[in-house]
């Protein structure tokens, strides 16, 4: 089912959060008892898709920001990055978003919702976007790591190969230039 059949709803203070549960219980934890805290501390702002007529969030995502910073040990996939700016614009930092939470509810996943939302967050960083932010970045647990590949995304590091998450960016350039 596509992602235009949901209610999307910016999580607010006094937002009530609709039954929710994913695969993971630190993402469940994340929504009710988290996300409105990060909000009101200006650390993460929380988005739902929302189905009003049955009464239950779909899917959620936290977006906060973040940036990309040269690690010397990394030259090789810096200089990778770096090729994919303009040279008078390069530095050693670049800013982006990241992705902080992402989670679909068990019952509605294996729609192709995820990647429905990696599109849109894509679209809001490239169109009416209210801040300079050239990546989106994401801290991905091993068992998504797929699913980020398969969206664009590449390895910011090897160092983190054997880490709990690997570090992933996708550029907004790609994006906005399809």
């Amino acid at each position: 089912m596509a992602i235009e059949n949901y209610d999307f709803i910016p999580l607010k203070v006094d937002t009530k959060i609709k039954p929710f549960k994913c695969k993971d219980s630190d993402l469940n934890g994340f929504l009710f008892d988290d996300a409105q805290k990060y909000l009101t501390e200006l650390m993460a702002v929380t988005y739902l898709l929302e189905d009003l007529p049955q009464s239950k969030t779909v899917a959620y995502f936290s977006l906060l920001n973040d940036k990309i910073t040269f690690d010397p040990e990394q030259r090789s996939i810096w200089n990778k990055l770096s090729r994919r700016v303009a040279n008078p614009k390069r530095r050693k930092h670049y800013p982006a978003v990241k992705i902080g939470r992402l989670a679909i509810s068990e019952e509605f996943a294996s729609q192709g919702l995820g990647r429905d939302i990696i599109r849109l967050i894509k679209f809001m960083f490239t169109h009416d976007n209210r801040t300079g932010c050239r990546f989106i970045t994401v801290d991905a647990y091993q068992n998504a790591v797929g699913f980020y590949q398969r969206c664009g995304f590449d390895f910011i590091s090897e160092k983190d190969q054997n880490d709990v998450t690997r570090s992933m960016f996708y550029d907004l350039k790609r994006f906005q230039d399809e």
